[in-house]
């Protein structure tokens, strides 16, 4: 077991009603407020005003940034950035999903640097400080209301690039279960696919980590197999809702990776897809998971899948690669029932041609090919590309 340091500093308000803990968080910090959020549903659903009105109410300043893109862009970012100097911005609340949340990551150490904000995507050891972020969630997905990392897109350059730092936890997180149950059935299916991916990424690794890890993994993954397609059929079902938002916290809180490695090869593949075809960032997930767990299956990674398919799915067998076939088979059932599509094409993909590049773009920007055990080439990454086309 390798050694490791835990430590999660974002208070976490969960339960409906929780948005009148809001004013109460941003004072800690400061009275100036920069909204941070997507189009218009925060508002249709009554989200927006409910958060206003605390805010005004206890004379908190504040003024807003919304159009932030389902895969933020660093256009975006600046803008933030900007009227956070202009407005001497002292907290960042967003308002949303993972993307909403992930812009503000980008914003609040932008603010602190005086050049490009894209240098600080690409090179996180420019990072000197952070605003503090107050997140309201009203999507189960990304996990980024309670994790230290950020992903943001260039549609200028065609790339997409992560920025980590343990000064991105938000401070507090309010996670009211009831704001999800207006998010559409595809949003909801990619986001279960997505924090089944958080999983993924860990599950295989063949390390020795604490029971307590694998079983949380297990926990998780029987979250998103039970109730996303639940959640997909009966939106306003609170127990799958709030079951799903906490999973998808403690699927990316760090907890899992505690003593266990990853390159996070399926991230890597699936960044190329969203830069390509412009998919939902869950959906490319589900994709490329499905796709990837073919590939890997050996006697390395034999025990982990069957440990996943009895875990998970109560699945036993003699021949232990049958079981774990049937296993990945059954993943593959989990996202069809939830309608995401599990091929390049169905996505917008026409031409192959197009996979060398991904692959070659995948593994030498996250260095898949130098990860030991778990390496990937760019051989491997076609294969893998090509086997879902």
């Amino acid at each position: 077991m390798e050694n490791f340091i835990y430590n999660v500093p974002t208070k976490i308000a969960f339960g409906k009603g929780q948005i009148r803990m809001l004013p109460e968080f941003v004072k800690e910090y400061g009275k100036k407020v920069l909204l941070v959020y997507g189009g218009g549903s925060i508002k249709r659903t009554g989200i927006y005003g409910e958060a206003v009105k605390l805010l005004s109410e206890n004379g908190i300043f504040y003024t807003e940034l919304s159009g932030v893109e389902p895969n933020p862009q660093i256009a975006t970012v600046r803008k933030g950035i900007e009227i956070c100097k202009k407005e001497q911005i002292e907290v960042l609340v967003p308002i949303g999903g993972g993307s909403t949340i992930d812009c503000a990551k980008a914003i609040a150490v932008g603010v602190f640097y005086d050049g490009d904000a894209w240098d600080i995507v690409k090179n996180n050891e420019l990072i000197t400080d952070a605003l503090p972020i107050v997140s309201v969630l009203t999507v189960a997905a990304t996990g980024s209301e309670m994790d230290s990392s950020s992903v943001i897109s260039n549609a200028a350059e065609c790339d997409k690039a992560e920025i980590n730092a343990d000064i991105l936890y938000p401070k507090c997180s309010i996670l009211d279960p009831s704001y999800t149950f207006t998010v559409p059935a595809y949003q909801t299916a990619a986001g279960v696919a997505d924090i089944m991916s958080h999983i993924f990424e860990y599950y295989f690794s063949g390390m020795d980590i604490p029971d307590i890890q694998k079983d949380m993994m297990d926990a998780v993954l029987k979250v998103c197999v039970h109730y996303g397609p639940i959640a997909v059929k009966e939106p306003d079902n609170e127990k799958a809702r709030a079951n799903l938002m906490w999973a998808a916290s403690w699927a990316i809180n760090g907890f899992i990776a505690c003593g266990n490695f990853s390159s996070w090869p399926c991230h890597a593949m699936e960044y190329q897809l969203t830069n390509q075809y412009h998919v939902t960032h869950g959906h490319g997930m589900a994709i490329i998971d499905a796709a990837w767990m073919e590939h890997i299956l050996s006697e390395r990674t034999l025990a982990d899948f069957t440990r996943y398919a009895d875990a998970v799915f109560g699945i036993t067998g003699k021949d232990p690669y049958e079981t774990a076939r049937t296993a990945i088979e059954k993943t593959k059932a989990v996202y069809e029932e939830m309608g995401l599509t599990l091929t390049l094409r169905s996505i917008g993909a026409s031409d192959p041609g197009d996979i060398p590049k991904m692959a070659e773009k995948a593994v030498t920007e996250f260095g898949l090919d130098d990860a030991g055990e778990m390496s990937l080439t760019i051989s491997d990454a076609a294969q893998i590309y090509e086997s879902c086309y």
